[in-house]
């Protein structure tokens, strides 16, 4: 493999950490005795990355990145989930979502509620019982 694909950016393989445990679940001794879990992390600080997109990253993200995968029996699928797992995980980070533009009601739609707040309140007065007075 050769590094992770983000965009535009390319993170080079040396800035990847791949670490491999046994995964737990049903399996018998394969999975007592083989490998086959992975813990993908990524540091953000240390990367090559552009300054801009590390700021970015560490401001959504922290530090460090981390994902695991250990749904597959193989050690060679669970690396592309887990790579696969990191490479959202940092695309997600990056996209700039637009700000909201405050808006307020108009002025219809003020006066509808105030005409429904003034309805509900008559329907209660006239479920009450009369009072002498009236």
């Amino acid at each position: 493999m050769d590094g992770l694909v983000i965009g535009p950016h390319t993170i080079p393989e040396q800035e990847l950490v791949e670490i491999f445990s046994t995964s737990g679940g049903p399996g018998g001794q394969h999975s007592n005795r083989s490998e086959t879990a992975v813990r993908l992390r990524f540091d953000i600080m240390e990367s090559t990355l552009p300054e801009e997109v590390r700021a970015t990253l560490h401001s959504k993200l922290g530090e460090v990145v981390e994902v695991v995968s250990s749904e597959s029996r193989s050690q060679f699928r669970n690396r592309a989930l887990a790579r696969q797992r990191l490479r959202e995980k940092l695309e997600g980070a990056l996209v700039e979502h637009p700000k909201r533009r405050k808006t307020r009601p108009s002025s219809a739609a003020k006066k509808k509620r105030v005409d429904e707040k003034k309805a509900r309140g008559e329907t209660k007065r006239l479920r009450r019982n009369p009072s002498p007075d009236d």
